[in-house]
């Protein structure tokens, strides 16, 4: 059990590519749906230039809802156009103009190993010799489920999924299910994926893109989850209060990673499990970005606070596409075929997934990875705060362990109405200045950032230097 929290302040290919030659400007396609790629990309420049992204994003507006699979990679909270990536190695990403990056996004969180590491792909590519998928029980589902449920102290049993956002409906549906209530508690700009019920106040692209909910999503579904600001337990006892015996868990992100980098108050964790144990409410722990990046045993670990329920996703698959809830024995039991609450999934447990997994947390449990996590990420984060103080800007920002965010505000941050007061247009600025300084952080103010066991002193002291320098041109 941690007795604190460290920080500063609060701290395929489809047919019509298969038509499109790629490498020829005369091909009758190239003009609207192919990527002009006429130089390799490992021909490097030596100006920063994104002239190739650009072309393939205004070719990506043509095929998908603009031009991107998840909203947040549009960029738009940065005012700079999407960076399209290459290849990715270590700390390091390339995109397709050649640029080489310090990456602090780590496919948004899972790559605390690094990139494209040899042992994973040498697992993956002996796997793939057995078959992708097989829509039946594999072995090693067992085995990385007797990892998690050692690991984590508050499951006892595991279901694995495919997203985070499905881990988070599952559980929702679980809950509702053993508690025999409906109403549920989430706090504004924590994000548990993009399901319906939690459409409500939610962080991550939906606060970045400013969004206040989403078309298409029923008031019926909504108007049982109920919401209190992060860190406020008089909100949250009068929730309970109005709503006797009708809710039936409390879902937060124990630090929240989709608002900014927010840590719990002392005592606030504490304080929401003896509420919902006193009102026969469920407490769930949302550790999709901090399952095994806060500690092995995730926040729950770190703060020594056990729940009912958890979920999981990221960095339990290596990289790969995985998710999984997980809780005490009696309320798992309540899930199909054990019980009667239905829920499947085709692809969920597939053998690549779990073996990635599966090397993931056997080098996660090394000794000294957290220790190493923890000594990069407080000198970066002390080097970028300091460094931006010393150069006159308001800033706060805060990490534990692998997983950091900093704010242009003095701050302290307690909540989204907090992170809300920070500088976006600063951050803006400062994010495209890095960019040309070869450092990738997440496009928007709102998302945590995150660090892996390949990042080397020499990248954070590149990193800290180059924010030294962008934060002077401010």
């Amino acid at each position: 059990m941690a007795t604190g929290v460290a920080g500063v302040g609060l701290y395929w290919r489809s047919k019509l590519l298969q038509k499109t030659n790629f490498n020829s400007p005369t091909s009758p396609s190239f003009g609207r749906f192919a990527v002009k790629m006429a130089v390799s990309v490992d021909e490097k420049t030596n100006n920063y230039t994104l002239k190739k992204s650009e072309e393939a994003f205004n070719a990506a507006k043509e095929l998908m809802p603009g031009g991107v699979n998840s909203p947040v990679r549009a960029f738009k909270s940065v005012g700079e156009q999407p960076i399209v990536m290459d290849s990715v190695k270590g700390s390091r990403m390339w995109d397709i103009d050649g640029n080489e990056y310090i990456d602090y996004v780590g496919s948004w969180g899972p790559a605390i190993i690094g990139h494209a590491d040899d042992e994973i792909l040498a697992a993956l590519a002996e796997t793939m010799k057995k078959g992708t998928s097989f829509g039946a029980p594999c072995l090693l589902e067992n085995v990385l489920a007797e990892m998690v449920i050692s690991a984590v102290p508050s499951i006892e049993m595991v279901r694995f999924v495919n997203s985070g956002t499905e881990a988070c409906m599952g559980v929702i549906r679980l809950a509702r299910a053993f508690t025999g209530r409906e109403k549920i508690i989430k706090f504004e700009g924590c994000y548990h994926g993009h399901a319906d019920p939690f459409l409500v106040k939610a962080g991550s692209g939906v606060a970045t893109l400013g969004l206040p909910d989403s078309p298409g999503v029923p008031k019926a579904v909504t108007s049982e989850t109920l919401t209190s600001p992060f860190n406020d337990i008089p909100t949250v006892k009068e929730l309970f209060e109005k709503n006797k015996g009708e809710i039936a868990a409390v879902i937060l992100e124990p630090v929240v990673g989709n608002s900014g980098f927010i840590t719990p108050n002392p005592g606030f964790l504490d304080d929401l499990r003896r509420i919902t144990k006193e009102n026969d409410a469920l407490l769930i722990f949302d550790e999709v970005m901090t399952g095994f990046r806060l500690a092995y045993g995730g926040a729950q670990e770190y703060f020594g606070i056990t729940p009912d329920l958890t979920t999981l996703r990221k960095i339990i698959g290596g990289g790969l596409p995985v998710g999984a809830y997980g809780g005490k024995r009696e309320i798992m039991e309540m899930v199909a075929p054990a019980g009667p609450m239905y829920q499947a999934g085709t692809l969920s447990g597939n053998p690549l997934a779990m073996n990635a997994g599966i090397h993931t947390l056997k080098r996660l449990k090394e000794l000294g990875s957290y220790d190493y996590l923890n000594k990069i990420t407080s000198e970066l984060v002390r080097g970028i705060v300091d460094g931006g103080k010393r150069a006159g800007h308001a800033m706060c920002g805060g990490y534990i362990n692998g997983m950091f965010g900093f704010f242009f505000t003095d701050g302290p941050v307690y909540n989204f109405e907090d992170a809300k007061k920070s500088d976006a247009s600063k951050f803006a600025r400062f994010y495209r200045g890095m960019l040309q300084e070869g450092v990738y952080f997440a496009p928007s103010q709102f998302e945590a950032g995150f660090t892996s066991l390949a990042h080397t002193a020499e990248d954070i002291q590149q990193t800290v230097a180059a924010a030294e320098k962008v934060f002077r041109q401010l």
